[in-house]
């Protein structure tokens, strides 16, 4: 069966709360990502930049993205579902936080990975697809079945 932990991204990005948003913004570019992940000294996550931050709370209120640090602009509480939540317990953590991504945790709370929404909408089409492909594969038998029926 799977979980959160089997499709989530275990290559995070992350920032430093004292670095400036500035930074932070490169790194995002440079990664193509929309999301670092802050964390405390004992790799829990307790913040998460995303780009709709930058661009509501540094350009939104005309910050200066040189001088304005990711801890000033960082969304809190950060988001997080354990490793071994099933893909149902994340979209209903998703749409009950109205978030689109979930930190990711071990047992102990330390940042193991991360699951968007678009992660899991993958994976619940693919398991459509399949679903369809195999009622498709079994429709002619059944067609065939109610006709040999008195």
């Amino acid at each position: 069966m799977l979980n959160v932990g089997t499709i989530c991204s275990r290559d995070v990005d992350l920032a430093d709360a004292e670095e400036s948003v500035r930074e932070a913004a490169r790194r995002m570019t440079a990664r193509s990502v929309g999301t670092l992940v802050v964390l405390d000294a004992g790799r829990r996550p307790y913040g998460i930049l995303t780009d709709r931050d930058l661009a509501t709370r540094v350009l939104g209120e005309d910050r200066d993205p040189a001088a304005t640090r990711v801890r000033d602009v960082l969304s809190t509480p950060v988001h997080t579902l354990g490793e071994s939540a099933t893909l149902d317990e994340a979209v209903r953590r998703m749409r009950h936080e109205r978030c689109r991504r979930l930190a990711v945790v071990s047992a102990g709370g330390e940042l193991v990975g991360i699951v968007s929404l678009d992660d899991v909408l993958t994976i619940l089409a693919d398991e459509l697809r399949w679903v369809a492909t195999l009622l498709e594969s079994e429709a002619p038998h059944r067609l065939e079945e109610s006709r040999a029926r008195p």
